[in-house]
C-alpha cells in the first residue's frame, strides 16, 4: 500500500482506502473530533507558545510474513526506537498529521522497504488513495505483504477507541494473511461479526458513500467480554480456514478493552496463523 504498486485488494493490494476529509460530511466529522478534545480557548485564544503540540498517534505494526525486524519513519524521522519483531506493535507514538511519507526499512538497513504517501489523494474510492493521519487521533498502521507476497506495503486505519458498553470489549478483524481468499469471522456458533473481508481489508470497512466516516476503514464492533472462540471461514463455502498458531481458541475478552485481531501469513510456509493486539 512511492507510492507502492499495489493493484487490487485480492491480488497486488495497490490501493488500501481510507476515508477523504475535502468532502464536507467528512472534514464536519474532523472539525468535531478536533473541537470535542480542545476548548474554544485551549488552542487558538492562546500565546503560540504555551499552545500544546498537535500531533497525530499512531502505533506501527510488522505484520509481514518475514522473519526480519523492522524500523518505521516518516519522511526522513526514524519513529520507532526499538525495531519490532513479526506480529508485534509499537505503542501510540506522536507523528506528523496531514500529508505524511511513511517508510519502514529492514534489520540495521536504512534504505526503504516500502514507502507510502497517505494524504495526498483527492478522492475517497476504491481506486484512490487515502487520508493522512488526523492531529489527536488515533491510527495503526501495518506492514504488510502483498496478496502473492512478492512486494513491501503499507495500510493505515482509523483508530475509534471510544469505550465499549459496560461489560463489553470491541474487536476489529483485518485480513492480512497473503493469498487467502474472501473470510467471515466471528464468534464460533453465532452470527459472523464481519463477512467477505478481503485481503488487505479490515471487516465491515467502508470504501465510499455516505455511510463513511474517519473510522470507516477499521471498524470496531462491541461483543460480550469473557471467554470466546473465534472462528475464520472462506466466504465462498463457509469451510474454516485452519489457523495453525490456534491463537483464535478461548481467548480471554477484557471488559473495556479494544483489540484488533488480524490472520498473518507464515515465513516459509503457506500455514495461516493470528494475531491479537490490544490498544489500550
Amino acid at each position: 500500500m512511492n507510492t507502492i504498486n499495489h493493484k487490487k485488494y485480492g491480488q497486488t493490494l495497490k490501493k488500501v482506502v481510507v476515508p477523504k476529509l475535502n468532502k464536507p460530511w467528512l472534514l464536519l466529522g474532523a472539525v468535531l473530533l478536533f473541537a470535542s478534545s480542545c476548548k474554544k480557548t485551549d488552542y487558538l485564544n492562546i500565546n503560540a507558545a504555551d499552545r500544546p503540540g498537535l500531533a497525530a498517534h499512531i502505533s506501527f505494526v510488522n505484520a509481514r510474513p518475514v522473519s526480519a525486524n523492522i524500523q518505521f519513519w516518516v519522511y526522513t524521522t526514524q519513529v520507532t526506537k526499538t525495531a519490532l519483531a513479526i506480529n508485534t506493535k509499537s505503542d501510540y507514538l506522536d507523528t506528523q498529521f496531514g500529508d505524511v511519507q511513511i517508510n519502514f526499512t529492514e534489520g540495521t538497513n536504512t534504505s526503504y522497504k516500502a514507502s507510502r504517501q497517505f494524504g495526498n489523494s483527492a478522492t475517497f474510492s476504491s481506486s484512490g488513495g487515502p487520508n493522512g493521519p488526523i492531529a489527536n487521533y488515533y491510527h495503526t498502521v501495518f506492514a504488510v505483504k502483498n496478496t502473492k507476497a512478492t512486494a513491501d506495503s503499507l495500510i493505515l486505519f482509523y483508530d475509534d477507541l471510544s469505550a465499549p458498553a459496560a461489560g463489553k470489549a470491541k474487536v476489529r478483524f483485518v485480513n492480512l494473511a497473503p493469498g487467502t481468499p474472501n473470510v467471515d469471522f466471528g464468534v464460533a456458533g453465532q452470527t459472523a461479526l464481519f463477512t467477505n473481508t478481503a485481503y488487505g481489508r479490515a471487516g465491515g470497512s467502508i470504501l465510499s458513500g455516505t455511510g463513511a466516516n474517519t473510522w470507516s476503514l477499521g471498524p470496531f464492533v462491541s461483543v460480550d467480554a469473557g471467554a470466546v472462540n473465534f472462528s475464520v471461514t472462506k466466504t465462498s463455502d463457509h469451510a474454516a480456514l485452519t489457523i495453525s498458531n490456534d491463537k483464535l481458541t478461548n481467548v480471554t475478552l477484557a471488559a473495556g478493552k479494544i483489540y484488533t485481531i488480524y490472520i498473518n501469513g507464515t515465513p516459509g510456509s503457506t500455514a495461516v496463523g493470528a494475531t491479537i493486539i490490544t490498544h489500550n
